[in-house]
């Protein structure tokens, strides 16, 4: 027998709320009256039920989320951007167009970001409301570029802008990782080589100078001493260098050894260069980008700020925020800050006397970017003869130290 659920009132005007069965609505009503109690609302429950599987139906499964470790890959996000740039610059509606790079996309931590982004804005959520519920995917300069485009009704642009500003910082990213690809494999195989004949050759000519009973030369004592320890301690060549990054990560966890490590990396020659430099770029560039967008000064320096990764960077950056905060323009607590060239401080100091802040800013990050390529592109010219020359030396004295007994030998002989 169907059961109907009922709202009514009773004589008194007390609302009441139970369930009744009935063969029929009209004979669950009669029921209520007779009860004394007058109907306000009255649905059969299999029917609501119904409703709702219907509705379940139309709206569709919930998906599920493939399991991903780590955040989205910068590949990945600039080639979205770009795609969703794209899709907006031809009328698409937001939604739609996340909806398709979604399909599009391979399962991993960006499809699931842009699952939970379609279902918040499914639920009422602004776009920038919905990333910023996807850190591993948007960060914080991504959120506020997004939120500013929606604010200014020009979402478009700023989406060009955010692909630009990717596409660089991919470029740069790809230029340095790739120099780096020759030096690392050269080290790389030669302490392979080296470790080899450590291991496995010294011994040996260890045990011919031990036949023959004759006094070694000191460099030959110290070749065989260092042999025994790399055999005997092998191990310690994959520990030490992920036991020094470890304990780097350690004493950065703490903000004055942080302040401490990034300001000793900034001091090491041509390398201290470059990541100054690099930093430079990447913050002229992301407050150049939020400018151009429409964000505050204020929040534009507190995002470039977090975006600079660097400790002696960010401390600056805090002056930098509290002076413009009394009144203060940029330039002048970026000079006193010291931590760029006195070309950026000019720049700046022009692109505000001029109303030109956001293009000054993009000419001082391209300008730093091309010397960053020439640095890098000069450091692995300066590693390239230098590793030959430490290889050399590594291998003449391994030739000498071998050779000197055998000539010993050959002359007590004769």
């Amino acid at each position: 027998m169907p059961v109907y659920q009922y709202e009514a009132m009773d004589n008194s005007g007390t609302e009441i709320k139970d369930n009744i069965e009935a063969e029929s609505e009209a004979e669950a009503q009669q029921l209520i009256r007779e009860k004394g109690f007058f109907v306000t609302k009255i649905n059969e429950q299999s029917k609501k039920r119904k409703k709702k599987a219907e509705k379940k139906a139309v709206t569709g499964p919930k998906k599920k989320k493939a399991f991903s470790l780590g955040k989205v890959k910068s590949k990945d996000l600039c080639a979205f951007t770009r795609q969703l740039s794209t899709l907006q610059d031809a009328g698409l509606p937001v939604l739609r167009s996340l909806k398709i790079l979604e399909g599009q996309c391979k399962p991993g931590p960006l499809k699931n970001s842009l699952m939970g982004t379609v279902e918040d804005i499914e639920s009422g959520s602004t776009l920038s409301e919905a990333m910023a519920k996807q850190p591993k995917a948007f960060d914080e300069l991504y959120v506020n570029m997004v939120r500013a485009g929606e604010a200014g009704g020009a979402l478009e642009l700023i989406l060009q802008r955010l692909a630009d500003f990717k596409e660089r910082a991919q470029s740069l990213k790809r230029k340095v990782q790739g120099a780096m690809i020759y030096p690392v494999v050269v080290v790389m195989v030669a302490t392979l080589i080296v470790g080899f004949i450590m291991v496995y050759i010294i011994p040996k000519f260890k045990a011919i100078f031990e036949g023959f009973g004759t006094e070694l030369p000191k460099i030959t004592e110290v070749l065989i001493s260092t042999s025994d320890f790399v055999a005997a301690y092998w191990f310690l060549g994959p520990v030490l260098p992920i036991a020094f990054v470890l304990m780097i990560r350690i004493i950065k966890k703490n903000k004055t050894g942080e302040y401490i490590v990034d300001m000793i990396m900034l001091k090491i020659p041509v390398l201290g260069k470059i990541i100054q430099k690099s930093t430079t770029a990447r913050i002229m560039r992301t407050l150049g980008t939020l400018i151009a967008s429409g964000v505050p000064i204020l929040e534009a320096i507190t995002i470039a700020r977090d975006t600079s990764g660097n400790a002696v960077f960010k401390r600056a950056f805090d002056n930098i925020y509290a002076a413009i905060r009394e009144g203060e323009s940029i330039a002048v607590p970026l000079k006193e800050a010291r931590i760029v060239d006195d070309l950026v401080v000019n720049m700046v100091d022009v692109g505000e006397e001029t109303g030109a802040l956001d293009n000054m800013m993009y000419k001082v990050a391209d300008v730093y970017d091309e010397e960053v390529a020439v640095l890098v592109d000069a450091m692995i010219k300066l590693l390239e003869p230098l590793l030959v020359v430490v290889l050399g030396l590594v291998v003449g004295f391994i030739v000498i130290a071998l050779f000197m007994p055998l000539i010993k030998l050959l002359n007590d002989l004769s």
